[in-house]
């Protein structure tokens, strides 16, 4: 079974005790955006993923799910 993206951001926003105001804020987005991809409705594109990677030292692999950590 394949995790979605909205599945690994949740946890990841959980583990690190992060709302989605301040994950936003860190990789300059909206909240609003934040919210459609935790529901499923929309997926970030290159730069959005590049940022969440540089904002938190995560390799892009872990937010795709092409790795189990981060």
């Amino acid at each position: 079974m394949e995790i979605t993206f909205a599945e690994i951001l949740r946890e990841f926003l959980i583990l690190n005790q992060l709302s989605q105001t301040a994950f936003a804020n860190a990789i300059g987005v909206k909240q609003s955006q934040v919210s459609e991809w935790l529901r499923g409705k929309a997926k970030p594109g290159y730069d959005a993923l590049r940022k969440m990677s540089l904002a938190y030292g995560v390799s892009a692999d872990y937010f795709l799910g092409l790795k189990d950590h981060w």
